[in-house]
């Protein structure tokens, strides 16, 4: 069951693969290939908690609540298109429930914020006072520092466990977090700070592959 399921990951990792280059090259991007890329890891978190499931994993709650993640990722990668806060406000809840999940594996305590703070305090810095960032409204930047802190958050937990534990679950969650986070980097710099293309593909390059590792880690919580 376990080598169907990691062959199974590795089909879907090379349509989501497929998807993101036909999303980052102009002449075939579109909404509707960004929403099948999108649809495509939550699929396979979709598969991978069947499998968890199957195999009667103890971390049970975690790969639920992480695919709850998922799902608020696919829609705000969809609403973003439509409508930008929108979009923003359904990836927030995402990482929200990022990092319910990640506290069910290694339950929360006040030192996991500090590696929450030292990735968001340079962060809302880089939003308020960078150049590039000078002629970005008040509302937008008040935007960018909320979802800011909220992914140093989630990102700063996955570190944590890490830390804390030096697992291959722990390991491929802060890999997704952290590219995540800098996919987003790069969503910024190409929305807001007219870095342009090169950012635009980074962040794209970065994203797919990033949800793609998080709806693994799934399939990896439920080995024994």
């Amino acid at each position: 069951m376990k080598n169907s399921a990691k062959i199974i990951n590795f089909i879907m990792l090379a349509f989501i693969l497929i998807g993101d280059v036909f999303y980052i090259i102009p002449a075939t991007s579109s909404l509707l290939v960004k929403s099948i890329t999108s649809a495509l890891f939550v699929i396979t978190g979709a598969i991978n908690l069947a499998f968890a499931i199957k195999l009667k994993t103890n971390k049970l709650k975690f790969s639920i609540i992480l695919f709850i993640g998922l799902v608020f990722a696919m829609l705000g990668d969809i609403l973003l298109e439509i409508e930008f806060i929108v979009g923003a406000a359904f990836f927030a809840l995402g990482h929200v429930f990022f990092f319910i999940s990640y506290c069910t594996l290694i339950k929360f305590k006040f030192k996991d914020l500090i590696y929450g703070i030292c990735i968001f305090v340079p962060s809302m810095l880089f939003i308020l006072f960078a150049p590039m960032f000078k002629n970005t409204e008040v509302l937008m930047k008040v935007v960018c520092v909320v979802y800011a802190l909220i992914i140093s958050l989630m990102v700063g937990k996955s570190v944590s466990n890490f830390v804390k534990e030096h697992s291959t679950l722990h390991l491929i969650i802060m890999i997704g977090s952290v590219l995540f986070f800098f996919s987003d980097l790069m969503l910024l710099l190409n929305v807001f700070g007219g870095v342009g293309f090169v950012a635009g593909v980074l962040c794209l390059a970065t994203y797919y592959p990033a949800e793609f590792i998080l709806a693994y880690s799934v399939l990896q919580a439920g080995k024994k």
